[in-house]
């Protein structure tokens, strides 16, 4: 530990970014990551590999009080990543409370880390802020946020959170608001690795709607590279920055491609419209993104065969 300069906390680190933002951390010795997670929706198994000893898993609920405290309060952090959630379109439709009471996680966070050593936070938010779109591409400070879905309503108020506890404590922050993050630790609960997973077991893929729902997909290796140079050059401090590929596609484009790339015999179901939440259009302004990276973002195809052969996705969905 003599050697440790930045100790982190990454909240919902057995996630799906939240993982892949504790790998990318531990990569650098001088990082001491500790991963909290309830394991509501993360995954042991998404942990890193035992060959590094720079980190420590800790059970958690960050949405309580003595759970958060004790860990804080005992590692002393120098940089919190508050990445936990309840996420995913159908899970927080019928959890709507259990949405909400994510606030409480987000002043539990803001009021310890002000409290304590801590330097700088960092949040993850949400495309879903933007709601329907008045304007695409959607830019941070010129498209307003006017979402009403319990999500996108707490996103939200969680960055009133952070502009306010920056503007009352000084306590700096990022945010980051994450367009459709991919890649092989993503839970089937969503929509690639859902449509991936269900075409290489050529089962029928269902899409809500007509499938001409837009969106952009972003694959985690270059969402957890932007994050990374932000955390390590110390970029848009007190700021919000757009995390998300711009090449727009619609669902059933991406239902069909995914069929394509596997060559599987799978079809396509299509099922009531949802009532709330699955918005028609998004599209990121991602120029800070890509003035960041400096160099093309991952193609939603050169991304699907990625996981076709990542093992990690394989074993996960029962394919190996």
């Amino acid at each position: 530990m003599n050697s440790i300069k930045n100790k982190i906390l990454v909240t919902g680190g057995a996630g799906n970014v939240g993982s892949a933002l504790v790998e990318k951390l531990i990569s650098d010795p001088h990082n001491f990551v500790v991963i909290m997670d309830n394991l509501s929706t993360g995954l042991l198994s998404k942990l890193p590999s035992s060959q590094f000893t720079n980190w420590k898993f800790i059970k958690g609920d960050v949405n309580l009080l003595n759970d958060v405290s004790s860990v804080m309060l005992s590692f002393h952090f120098d940089y919190v990543f508050h990445f936990a959630a309840v996420v995913g379109v159908i899970r927080t439709q019928e959890n709507p409370i259990d949405v909400l009471n994510d606030i409480d996680g987000i002043k539990n966070i803001l009021n310890l880390s002000k409290n304590t050593s801590v330097k700088h936070v960092y949040f993850s938010s949400s495309s879903e802020v933007y709601g329907e779109p008045v304007e695409l591409p959607q830019n941070e400070h010129r498209t307003p946020l006017n979402s009403r879905v319990p999500y996108a309503v707490v996103k939200n108020v969680g960055e009133c959170f952070f502009r306010s506890y920056w503007q009352t404590f000084h306590l700096p922050y990022t945010i980051f608001r994450f367009f459709n993050t991919y890649g092989p630790n993503q839970s089937v609960d969503f929509v690639v690795a859902r449509f991936l997973s269900l075409a290489l077991k050529n089962k029928d893929i269902t899409i809500y709607g007509d499938g001409s729902q837009t969106r952009t997909f972003t694959y985690v290796e270059d969402t957890i590279s932007v994050i990374t140079k932000i955390f390590e050059q110390k970029l848009f401090i007190n700021d919000v920055i757009n995390i998300g590929n711009d090449e727009l596609m619609t669902i059933k484009e991406l239902a069909e491609l995914t069929i394509k790339l596997t060559g599987s015999k799978s079809k396509i179901i299509y099922l009531p419209p949802l009532k709330d939440g699955d918005m028609t259009r998004r599209q990121p302004d991602n120029k800070k993104m890509r003035d960041i990276l400096n160099k093309k973002l991952i193609s939603i195809e050169e991304g699907i065969k990625l996981m076709m052969k990542d093992e990690r996705f394989l074993k996960s969905t029962g394919l190996l």
